[in-house]
């Protein structure tokens, strides 16, 4: 049953300024981190140059307490205000222009921060930015791959991340982490280690970062004092003393209280995102079994009640609301167009010890999802065998609300893939999820998201034998004439052959930029809080952390799936074509072959369906791309792992292919995840996680699985129940992740066509959800024509 949870007057009001007030670029993290490299570049070694760049920042940015607010801080000088990072990316003014006209996903920019870009920002940055040096160092056959839509390149525009807090925050201050930092500053022996001078500027370079966010509280506990001096009111008055009061503890020494604890972690989150732009934001963790301790002390000791907890974590929850995505620009947009930063919340799950995670504030959070109703943080339940039923009723009831929140993961299965890449058992229950379906040990690991692969370009590229029928320039490699090939098989062997070409260039490139990070952009704050970066004095984008997990996201597995079907049926069983009257067909993009396009949708076996004949080939395009990839090494020690998921990127690679076998036109969407291709999935649910549980999931670091139901399929009690055995069925087939949108097309498309209607209306995307009118025109033509489950 729903709890009927409310939000009270000062938590309403929070929420409207952070969903009325119109996002801004802020230019003050780019002034002062202008300044300080003016000041210390050239002077100091590398690593203690971004942290005192990172004292500067904590030191002088503005500090914001909204009216009202319990947890205070802002990533920019107030809500909904996105800094710039342009020692990652020097934006152009012309970016600037476009950024503030864009109708999606734009940031209002003003005329002072363009001034301030063009006369003191560029100067100082232009050529110096990562992203400058990156494509400087890229080869012409990177070039090629990346303008053509083979894959996308997550650290042009942001920096390494997937970075979860684990339970260390909630345990230690950061005057402890500065005494770890000392002692290993003392037991350096520059006789015999000749690294121990690099070890020495990285260990103090961390112990700057922790007197920085330090003395970043204390100036909001300072300005809390000043407002309280101020504030006539007395509840107001005294709140703001006690803020005054929690800063000054908090995060220099261990969090005390549940208020202290979520206080203590907005602090370092506030840290992490403003040291460097990373991709993706920080996250929280299992937050349920973080906080359970302190909830459950205050709440026997009579110092806090469940409804003082849950206003507590609704000002949290509208925190993160407050911090929209920094503008990206060019392809990142088109990877990832969406304002959310994809901090992910984990609910329920396992302890350490592997005994049932779920508490009550588990359901206090889940909750908090349903009254909230806003886009960040996003949120998952992790689902073990060892939860309770009622727990996964819970959550469905909160998911037929229809945002798309909370999603479901597998936790045995996140489990077993970390032990699979060998995490230790501790650390591997310790883990979980973030971004969108990755799995990693938390405050462990780095497990680093380097790109998109689109599997369906190269597929075309290998019936084109290496070159790209769209631009007609030779990107591929000659593996010989399609019309030669007698059997699938050997279609197989030549894609095989141009996936290892295409990847060889992508992991080439991701060699060169893993080292402009290790060396030119280190993270001495956040590698404070990631185990083992300071007993190696490793810096975390330097391989410090005690696993480096780096991830290519393979996308578009249902559409080339369903194109390899269609050749395989028509082609070479039923020889309805040749390949060269195939070619043909497709080249003229199905102009003048409607008929042949029909046989081609309605004629031939999809995957999703539960029908061997496609997912058999799922099957072998799967092991293709998990052979190619899985095991490469790093040059800072990171081992390469396969992702299936696309956020927002099966539009963008779908726009640079032409038609393709499966039926579908030139530039259309490609599938997302490994969901069937839209509207390819006849046979119901239960059809679709059976041919999904097929791929062995479990030796990938994530994959993506969307559904769609309409509202009345998941009505009363036994529509729930039917929800919960679909999740717990799949789960039992291995499989790692699922998603609703529970909503259905004609709503879609009536906000479509009436948007001013639909300001409120949430839809599942990929790895997160977003308001359906933020969304382009052909991402919610995507969503649209996702199969319309009408019954289990």
């Amino acid at each position: 049953m729903t709890t009927g949870v409310s939000v009270n007057d000062r938590v309403t009001k929070l929420k409207e300024q952070s969903l009325n007030t119109v996002p801004r670029l802020s230019i003050e993290r780019a002034r002062l981190i202008t300044e300080a490299y003016q000041k210390y570049a050239g002077k100091v070694s590398i690593p203690v140059l971004r942290a005192l760049a990172f004292k500067h920042l904590m030191e002088n940015k503005t500090i914001c307490i909204n009216e009202g607010e319990l947890i205070v801080g802002e990533r920019g000088t107030g809500p909904q205000e996105a800094p710039t990072y342009p020692e990652l990316c020097c934006h152009t003014v012309e970016d600037f222009e476009i950024i503030d006209q864009r109708d999606k996903i734009f940031f209002r920019v003003d005329e002072e921060t363009k001034r301030i870009q063009k006369d003191e920002i560029i100067p100082f940055w232009q050529g110096k930015a990562i992203r400058d040096l990156i494509f400087a160092q890229m080869t012409p056959a990177w070039q090629d791959s990346y303008e053509a839509g083979i894959f996308t390149e997550f650290m042009e525009q942001r920096s390494p991340g997937h970075t979860v807090a684990d339970g260390k925050i909630y345990q230690y201050g950061f005057l402890d982490f500065k005494n770890r930092i000392e002692r290993k500053l003392q037991e350096l022996d520059f006789h015999q280690d000749p690294l121990s001078y690099d070890k020495q500027e990285q260990l103090t370079a961390m112990a700057i970062c922790c007197e920085a966010i330090i003395a970043f509280a204390n100036r909001h506990a300072a300005k809390a004092k000043e407002l309280a001096g101020k504030e006539q009111e007395p509840v107001r008055k005294r709140e703001l003393e006690e803020i005054a009061d929690i800063c000054s503890h908090v995060p220099a020494y261990a969090p005390r209280t549940f208020r202290e604890a979520l206080q203590a972690y907005w602090f370092v989150h506030l840290g992490v995102i403003t040291e460097l732009n990373t991709w993706d934001s920080f996250c929280p963790g299992k937050l349920d079994i973080h906080l359970y301790p302190f909830y459950e002390k205050e709440t026997q000791a009579g110092t806090l009640t469940r409804e003082a907890a849950k206003e507590l974590l609704q000002c949290f929850w509208v925190k993160f609301n407050n911090q929209p995505a920094p503008p990206k620009v060019g392809i990142t947009l088109q990877e990832s167009g969406t304002y959310t930063d994809f901090c992910n919340i984990n609910i329920g799950g396992i302890k350490p010890d592997g005994t049932n995670g779920v508490n009550d504030v588990s359901y206090l959070l889940l909750d908090i999802i349903e009254e909230m109703r806003i886009l960040q943080p996003s949120t998952n339940v992790q689902i073990s065998r060892k939860n309770p039923d009622q727990f996964v009723i819970r959550a469905a009831e909160v998911i037929r609300e229809g945002m798309g929140f909370p999603s479901v993961f597998n936790t045995d299965a996140v489990l077993e893939e970390l032990l699979r890449q060998g995490k230790s058992l501790e650390d591997a229950r310790g883990g979980g999820t973030s971004g969108c379906v990755e799995v990693g040990c938390f405050g462990k690991e780095a497990y680093i998201l380097t790109g998109y692969l689109n599997l369906v370009k190269i597929l075309e590229i290998t019936l084109h034998n290496g070159v790209d029928s769209r631009t007609g320039k030779k990107i591929g490699i000659e593996t010989g004439d399609a019309t030669t090939f007698a059997s699938l098989d050997e279609l197989l062997a030549a894609f095989k052959e141009q996936v290892k070409h295409f990847v060889d260039i992508k992991i080439r490139g991701n060699n060169v930029i893993e080292r402009l990070y290790a060396q030119y952009m280190p993270a001495p704050f956040m590698s404070i809080i990631i185990d083992d970066c300071i007993e190696t004095a490793k810096d975390y984008n330097a391989g410090g952390a005690r696993y480096n997990s780096r991830y290519i996201q393979g996308v578009g597995i249902g559409s080339i799936t369903d194109c390899l079907a269609a050749i395989e049926y028509h082609v070479y069983d039923h020889k309805k074509l040749s390949m060269g009257e195939l070619l043909d067909v497709l080249q003229a993009d199905f102009q003048g072959y409607e008929k042949v396009r029909q046989q081609f949708l309605h004629k031939t076996p999809k995957y999703g369906n539960d029908d061997d004949y496609a997912d058999n080939i799922m099957l072998k395009v799967f092991e293709i791309f998990h052979d190619v990839v899985n095991g490469r090494k790093t040059p800072n020690g990171g081992t390469y792992r396969i992702e299936m998921l696309p956020t927002t990127c099966h539009v963008y690679f779908g726009s640079v292919i032409g038609a393709t076998p499966d039926g579908r036109h030139a530039g259309r969407t490609l599938s997302e995840g490994i969901s069937p291709v839209q509207g390819a999935d006849t046979n119901g649910p239960t059809a679709v996680i059976k041919s999904a549980a097929k791929m062995d999931q479990l030796r990938t670091g994530g994959a993506l699985l969307n559904q769609k139901f309409t509202p009345q399929v998941v009505q009363g009690e036994e529509g729930l129940r039917k929800l919960k055995d679909l999740i717990r069925a799949y789960f039992k087939m291995d499989g790692h992740h699922i998603q609703f949108n529970i909503v259905d097309a004609d709503t879609l498309r009536d906000a479509q066509k009436n948007p001013e209607n639909y300001n409120n209306l949430i839809v599942r995307v990929a790895g997160y959800s977003d308001y359906f009118n933020n969304l382009t025109k052909s991402l919610q033509d995507e969503i649209i024509d996702r199969t319309e489950h009408t019954g289990f």
